[in-house]
């Protein structure tokens, strides 16, 4: 092949149409001259050679069954069943290419089609279609990249989970004021109380002492004494109960010591050995072992002599 001569003129890399091995042959001739761009005499001519091609496909060509292929060609599913899908579908290649979301429909639309269209011929084949649930596939992404990722998440789990206790220890710490001033003020309640309840039960008001114990609520308490002191009204006072039971109630003195039927019949108090004379004798005190006086010793020493 003649190649023609070359100079250092420029044009447009459009009419500079030269292969690597054009280029080779030239050099090897010595035809190159100094410049980047090679002129060429016409436009190089179109080769349609069928034949070659036809060629090449049966080189690379294999009859292979439909299971090894899996190719199938279908056009988009309709979107609605009726009376309008077929002016749809004729519409259907009018899709404007420009229009991101109507062509992305398309293509989704389209490979709808083909996975209804090819599963059923899968099942017919005995294929499986479903991942098992031991599958097992390799990461993309290497075991370094994934302990890194790794670390990152903890430590970002870390902090909020360190900034969500400083919050609750922020909201305990109120919560904790908050219930110490109630207790506080609870237990100055409860003094208050008592110190009432003491002051009327030594004025005599009232006769119980429920309020050393505590634990009763005081509203519980004070229906207790308002539904008793109607009671505590009809007869006396806590305080002159309390002298009666110690110093006597008054009323009748004399005959207090007769005898009385019952009294006569009752012997359970009946001690034989008191009634006889026969009283306990103390130790220490016989009269056999009673040790003489002193003076009754010096006579007793001055009669001997």
């Amino acid at each position: 092949m003649d190649t023609p001569p070359l100079s250092g003129s420029d044009s447009d890399s459009d009419e500079s149409q030269v292969t690597d091995r054009e280029l080779q042959d030239a050099f090897s001739r010595g035809l190159l001259k100094p410049g980047l761009n090679v002129v060429l005499d016409g436009p190089k001519k179109a080769v349609n050679d069928v034949s070659g091609l036809k060629q090449c496909l049966a080189e690379f060509k294999r009859d292979l069954e439909w299971v090894e292929r899996l190719d199938v060609t279908l056009g988009p599913v309709p979107e609605i069943s009726g009376p309008r899908s077929t002016s749809e579908n004729k519409d259907q290649k009018a899709v404007d290419p420009e229009d991101d979301f109507q062509r992305e429909m398309s293509f989704y639309r389209q490979a709808q089609a083909a996975v209804l269209s090819v599963l059923p011929r899968l099942h017919q084949l005995k294929v499986p279609t479903k991942r098992p649930t031991d599958y097992f596939a390799e990461m993309a992404k290497s075991d370094q990249q994934m302990q890194k990722i790794r670390q990152k998440l903890q430590a970002k789990q870390a902090a909020m989970e360190k900034s969500e206790k400083a919050k609750q220890l922020r909201a305990l710490r109120k919560y904790g004021k908050k219930v110490q001033t109630e207790v506080l003020q609870k237990r100055q309640r409860e003094k208050t109380h008592m110190m009432n309840a003491i002051k009327k039960y030594q004025k005599g008001f009232s006769d119980k002492l429920d309020f050393l114990e505590g634990d009763q609520k005081p509203v519980a308490r004070r229906t207790k004494e308002g539904a008793k002191g109607q009671q505590m009204k009809k007869g006396p006072s806590a305080k002159r109960r309390y002298k009666n039971q110690k110093f006597g109630f008054g009323g009748k003195k004399k005959g207090s010591k007769w005898n009385t039927r019952e009294s006569y019949d009752d012997v359970s108090s009946f001690r034989a050995k008191t009634a006889h004379g026969k009283g306990l004798k103390r130790p220490g005190k016989k009269g056999s072992n009673k040790r003489p006086g002193k003076r009754t010793r010096e006579k007793m020493k001055s009669r001997a002599r």
